[in-house]
């Protein structure tokens, strides 16, 4: 058992670490709190923070806690011991997520879930998913402490490798609990030659069960989610709390471009058939194509690959990626077509074969009004400024969306940055969320089912 001055020492480069870095690189001015928590304990929710970022922990700051890892795995264990002391009926799930219950005075009443994550991307920070999953804590502690037993059962859902580094499939426990997994996602090896089925069952999962695990149809009230934005829209306009209206929808396509490697030297500029200025044209039409028209729709070439990558031969071969996310789909399917017929065009001009497949599709996931008016009005009780947003990065809850009503909360990320040893939420403004979450809970609580 760590001390008080061994646990400080560790995390000095972790959480602490990054409060430190923070005010290195923005300075030491703050901006003032507009949302005060009350109810919940802000110290003993900050403390669970640096408690779960020892798990994964750099020396030069900052987190690898990847989804599937012994990082992981840890803080899973970790996690358990401390559901079970605050009294919740605690189980692994057959996609090794973890699934706490309180008791409500009424069983016969549909559950009330809410949770996150608490996996990280490589390198990560210490508040995406983790702000929520310990506030989640949180709001069972508090309620133990006040007394309150609610009407519908609580199911805290802390839900495995949300960020899907390992094994290149996001939102994977909340997909198995939607019923979205696909059989061949259970046999992917890793690069260390381990199955995904093998991971979960280190959990204490059951990847044979996985099929059958989706909850019965209105056996949940409602999905609540707490987050931070990790964007810069509510820190540069000074705004402590969103109110999400819904989660995008993604679209993603991978184009390849054949052309002709020939001599760097001896071939003409005019009878070239360059892969890679193709490619170069169709990432500026990418950009171009979606700034085009109003609206918060964004557009992504992030990978590309070009063959055979020599300084010496004109590239013959060129993959890449193209993601386009809003929450109308329909707008994302519109404008990949109009990519598709500009970047066949260009290909075409330039001598060069072009082909543009669709790989993946999620669909916008929108909150529910009723918890949205909800998540409103406990925000309205503590007197605080709220901003309604859409999500521009992927949630659990976009799964939930196709089993129950969802709702998020959003708290700052300061500067908006997210991913990152930087990643830094104030504890005032994770307190805040918190709270709202908690207040959110007990109104939902109010309402036998949600129309």
């Amino acid at each position: 058992m760590l001390t008080r001055r061994e646990f400080n020492q560790q995390v000095a480069t972790g959480l602490l670490g990054a409060a430190a870095t923070a005010n290195s690189l923005w300075g030491q001015q703050e901006r003032p709190v507009l949302c005060q928590a009350t109810l919940v304990n802000s110290e003993r929710l900050w403390q669970s923070l640096q408690e779960l970022s020892r798990f994964g922990q750099l020396a030069a700051g900052g987190t690898t806690r990847i989804g599937f890892s012994p990082d992981d795995l840890a803080a899973h264990n970790w996690l358990l011991g401390m559901l079970r002391d605050a009294g919740l009926d605690v189980m692994v799930d057959a996609a090794a997520n973890i699934r706490a219950r309180r008791a409500g005075e009424r069983d016969d009443l549909p559950a009330l879930w809410f949770g996150s994550h608490m996996d990280t991307v490589p390198r990560g920070g210490n508040f995406d998913g983790c702000v929520g999953s310990m506030s989640a804590l949180e709001v069972v502690r508090t309620l133990n402490e006040k007394n309150i037993r609610t009407r519908h059962p609580l199911e805290l859902v802390i839900f495995r490798n949300e960020e899907g580094h390992h094994y290149s499939r996001g939102l994977f426990g909340s997909r198995a609990v939607a019923g979205l997994v696909e059989p061949e996602e259970l046999g992917l090896v890793d690069e260390q030659g381990v199955k995904l089925e093998e991971w979960i069952l280190r959990y204490g999962g059951d990847p044979n069960r996985i099929s059958r695990m989706t909850p019965p149809p209105g056996s949940i009230h409602s999905y609540l989610e707490l987050h931070i934005e990790q964007g810069g829209i509510l820190w540069r306009r000074g705004i402590p709390i969103g109110v999400v209206e819904g989660i995008v929808g993604i679209n993603e396509y991978t184009v390849v471009l054949e052309g002709k490697a020939n001599h760097a030297g001896t071939t003409p500029m005019d009878q070239r058939h360059d892969a890679l200025v193709t490619a170069s044209k169709i990432i500026l039409a990418v950009r171009n194509l979606v700034t085009s028209e109003p609206g918060r729709q964004v557009g992504t070439v992030g990978q590309i690959e070009v063959q055979p990558g020599a300084q010496n031969i004109i590239p013959g071969r060129v993959e890449l990626s193209v993601e386009l996310r809003d929450l109308s789909l329909e707008k994302i399917d519109a404008l990949g077509e109009r990519i598709r017929r500009r970047a066949a065009g260009l290909a075409a001009a330039d001598g060069v074969q072009f082909s543009m497949e669709k790989i993946i599709s999620y669909e916008p996931a929108l909150t529910h009004r009723a918890v949205r008016f909800h998540v409103q009005k406990a925000a309205e009780e503590m007197r605080a400024p709220t901003l309604t947003m859409a999500s521009g990065a992927g949630h659990d809850a976009q799964s939930m969306a196709r089993l129950c009503p969802v709702g998020m909360i959003f708290v700052p990320s300061r500067e908006g940055i997210s991913h990152s040893p930087q990643e830094y939420t104030r504890p005032e403004e994770v307190a805040c969320g918190c709270e709202i979450l908690y207040r959110t809970l007990l109104r939902l609580d109010r309402i036998n089912r949600l129309a």
